[in-house]
Parts: structure tokens; sequence; C-alpha cells
């Protein structure tokens, strides 16, 4: 098996069969405090792709957070090929601050390629472009819903690029969602130049909610198994049919090809009448 190679991010190399965390400098507090984006790179002994996961680009959104926790701990990664890069907080100024935004109340999904001397989110996501996008091959950013709105497990992407479909559906999540590129977003950037990036949205913002990340981490490790990063589930006991529990039929996802909002005709108080994910008909 062909050895992997060395990876520079941010004047620190990291050597095959090595893990490494950087802490790559941001802006500083207006107290001078010095303020750093937390990176976490295992750089497997074997060859394969580099893949980053990135969560919290808005400051308040904490499931992918916790998703990059669950998914740093685990043992896998020691028969990892290829190379994880890892950033559980892209906005630290808004984590910090419990807020969506950047201090001046710019949103960094909005701001990419960015700038080396522009307005604070410029430069984030400047130095997150060409530290972390450009050294890899796929990408995976993890965001929630807004403040007080629950989103769907779902996977969003550019549904017309096959590579991009294939990581959707091996994502594996209840709903697949052709979504158009808006003007400075990461997937945007980083889709304009080749690569196959995943937005997972899923829960709400300022909550960690279980499911989301059991979806999310089980998600991102689909993906790495289908670019061949990790070993693909293997069943290492076989039960006796007689005691094996029928299996339930996996449901496809849902995948749309466009989205729209439902507005309400009059003003009022929303009563949801069946939950999040159920399946209704027209006119229902």
């Amino acid at each position: 098996m062909e050895k992997n190679k060395d990876i520079t991010i941010n004047g620190t190399t990291i050597g095959a069969g090595k893990r490494e965390s950087i802490a790559i400098p941001v802006a500083d507090l207006y107290t001078s405090t010095s303020l750093n984006m937390p990176v976490e790179v295992i750089n497997g002994r074997r060859k394969g792709p580099v893949l980053f996961v990135s969560a919290a680009i808005h400051g308040d959104e904490l499931n992918g957070v916790e998703i990059v926790r669950r998914l740093l701990r685990l043992k896998s990664l020691k028969s990892l090929h290829g190379t994880l890069i890892a950033v559980p907080i892209v906005n630290v100024h808004g984590f910090l601050d419990q807020s969506r935004y950047l201090p001046d109340r710019r949103d960094l999904n909005r701001s990419f390629p960015g700038s080396s001397k522009g307005s604070i989110a410029a430069r984030l996501a400047n130095i997150f472009l060409n530290e972390i996008v450009k050294r890899s091959d796929y990408g995976l950013d993890l965001h929630t819903g807004a403040i007080d709105r629950s989103n769907l497990p779902q996977i969003r992407g550019n549904l017309d690029d096959a590579k991009t479909m294939e990581l959707a559906k091996a994502f594996g999540v209840p709903v697949i969602i052709n979504a158009s590129i808006r003007d400075g977003s990461l997937r945007g950037c980083a889709a304009s130049m080749g690569m196959a990036i995943l937005t997972y949205e899923a829960g709400e913002a300022l909550r960690f909610d279980e499911v989301s990340i059991r979806a999310g981490l089980r998600g991102v490790l689909n993906v790495m198994r289908s670019i061949g990063m990790l070993k693909s589930k293997t069943t290492s006991k076989i039960k006796a049919k007689s005691k094996a529990k029928p299996k339930k039929p996996v449901q496809p996802p849902v995948v749309a090809r466009s989205t729209s909002w439902v507005r309400a005709p009059a003003s009022g108080i929303v009563s949801g009448k069946v939950q999040l994910g159920a399946s209704v008909r027209e006119g229902q």
C-alpha cells in the first residue's frame, strides 16, 4: 500500500501516520486577547483523499461542533487512508458571542473567497480557504437551522454534479436537496474550484439535538467509507438465522430538485398538525 504524503497547514507539517492540533491565529479581541481557529489534522499512514469537515461557520450552530468532537474520538481513525482536516469552530468570534455573525454583523458564509486585507469576515474566509479548502479534495460543512427553527436532517448540494450526488446518497439522511449556490458561500466557492462538497443541516441554533448529532456523525463516516478513507462496515459475528431480528427495510431518501417556503395567507399563531419529517399529501 502506497504511503501517504506529508501535509502542511499554517506552517506546520504533519507526516504520514501523525496527528496534530493546530491553532490558526485570527483577528484578536478588542481586549488584545489572541484568538485562534482550532484545527485537528489526522494524516493517515496510507495514501487516500483529503477531506475537511467544518462546523460553526455560524457561531450559534452547535450540533456540528459535537459531531466533530465525537468524530475525533473514534478509534477507527487510526486506520485512516488519506487525511482528515477537522475544524470544529470556524467562526470563533461568533461562537464566543453565541451569535450567527461576526462582531461586525457580517455573515461568514456570505464572505468567500474573502481577502487578506478586507473585513474580519473577509480575512477569516480567506484564511479558511487558503489553509483548509485548497488543501482538500472533498468537503463536509455542518450547519443547523436558525434560532427557534429546527431543520430535519438533510443534505444540500449541487445534485447535477455526479460526484456530489454520489456523496449525498452515501451520507444517508432522509432528505437530499438540490440547493442553488448562494453568492459568497463556502459551498459555492469550493464548488467553483471543482470540489465535491456537501452542506449538512439539522436541528436548531444554540441547542444540542441528539438525533441530529447521531445522524450527522453516521453520515460523515458513511462518506469517509464511500471515498475509501475508512474500511466498509463488516459484521464480525454472524448470528443464527433463528436468533436474528428481521431488519426494517431502508427507506430511500427524498430527493428534492427544488424547494419553496410556505407562507401563511393571514396573521395568527401557527399550530403544527404533523411532526417534522412526516409524509404529507397534496391538499392534506
